[in-house]
């Protein structure tokens, strides 16, 4: 939902509020008269009372039907035929108002809003309140959207993937669980960023990793030639199983902490600028004599500080081998950290989630809203810096799913 959509909301229940819904509710009868009268014309051949060889029908009175708006209930007056029947094309049959007042308490669910600011919102509109059970409901609307999106075949390659995970709050019978939303980014052959997958699991183990990412290899996932993510022992392990012949870039940001938690906070400055000297180098060369250095500082008095980064070279500087007008944004998991602000910030609205099916839905329709502006936006890397990754088809790692 746009930020002009909200604001469209609250303009119509301050006009409730201040009484000035009568006179817009008259205006928006006249012109839906207008359209119904337009529409009848047509269907008769004719304007009403108009003679026309052309006519083909004739009216034949009205018949009452309320509408409920926004600005309150609209009292229309529908045209009749003599000979079949007209229904305006802003309704039909399965009451198209009704439909779009789905969408709207949907929307506002997806934005994040509670269940009580929903039930506002819904009397704002001129209905009656619904309980927490509807609201789900109607939310429910949304599932198809949400499973076409996750559900899609991928038909690109991506050789730039990361993976993350975020903790959501969510009742599973009669308790309250912590269950981890595994979602993935991707950077396609073309520079363009794109989320891939996103799924709820019971938590971070290699079993929940491993069916998450054999799923998206089932859907056409291929070309990864670098994983980006957390050095999370499930994590880890699922990108082993499932991933075969690429290589893993352990997050920077988070190998920092890993570190630093290992020394006094008094020490922390001094081996921080040790740390950021390795990755402020211009070759993986000279990264590795600098952690090899950083190594021999920190082993006389943090030796357990010193064991962690001496066995993270491998893997901590591996996006030094990838073209270097792209290790700004491969050396961590930071270009996430925004929209996994953004999840975190719509979901502590809801608080728990009722289910997890509740909780995917609105992690994924975030992610949908966030796919949508990408693809519009400027590519993250360019079609020339992507070129560079090409090589050989003997170099090139390939991607398999496991067996």
């Amino acid at each position: 939902m746009t930020k002009s959509t909200v604001d469209a909301m609250e303009t119509a229940s301050n006009v409730i509020q201040t009484g000035q819904a009568s006179a817009l509710l008259q205006t928006l009868l006249r012109a839906l008269t207008t359209v119904m009268e337009g529409e009848a014309s047509a269907l008769c051949g004719a304007q009403y009372g108009e003679r026309s060889e052309e006519r083909s029908n004739v009216r034949n009175g009205y018949r009452d039907r309320a509408l409920e708006t926004r600005l309150g209930t609209a009292d229309l007056r529908i045209p009749k035929l003599r000979e079949g029947s007209y229904l305006p094309s802003f309704l039909d049959p399965r009451r198209r108002w009704e439909q779009a007042f789905v969408s709207v308490v949907s929307e506002a669910y997806v934005l994040g809003v509670s269940t009580r600011k929903v039930d506002e919102l819904v009397k704002a509109m001129g209905a009656q309140g619904m309980s927490k059970s509807e609201v789900s409901r109607l939310c429910g609307t949304l599932d198809e959207e949400v499973e076409a999106f996750r559900r899609r075949k991928l038909d690109r390659s991506y050789p730039y993937l990361w993976l993350d995970a975020v903790y959501l709050k969510v009742r599973d019978g009669k308790h309250v669980v912590s269950k981890a939303t595994l979602v993935a980014y991707g950077v396609s052959e073309f520079g363009e960023r794109e989320i891939v997958g996103v799924e709820v699991a019971d938590g971070e183990m290699e079993d929940a990793w491993r069916s998450f990412l054999g799923g998206l290899v089932a859907r056409g996932l291929r070309g990864v030639r670098l994983v980006i993510s957390d050095a999370h022992l499930g994590l880890r392990a699922g990108i082993r199983g499932a991933l075969n012949g690429v290589e893993w870039q352990r997050c920077t940001v988070h190998f920092m902490r890993n570190v630093l938690c290992r020394v006094p906070k008094a020490a922390q400055g001094f081996v921080a600028a040790a740390l950021k000297s390795i990755f402020s180098q211009s070759s993986q060369e000279e990264a590795c004599q600098a952690l090899h250095k950083a190594v021999e500082l920190l082993a006389p008095k943090y030796p357990a500080a010193a064991a962690v980064v001496e066995e993270a070279e491998q893997d901590v500087l591996s996006y030094m081998s990838f073209p270097d007008k792209h290790w700004r944004q491969l050396h961590s998991t930071n270009p996430l950290e925004r929209q996994n602000r953004e999840i975190r910030r719509r979901t502590d609205v809801v608080g728990i989630f009722p289910n997890p099916p509740s909780a995917l839905r609105l992690v994924t329709m975030l992610l949908v809203e966030q796919n949508d502006e990408w693809a519009v936006n400027r590519r993250y890397f360019s079609l020339e810096s992507m070129q560079l990754l090409k090589a050989p088809a003997t170099q090139a790692p390939a991607l398999e799913a496991a067996a």
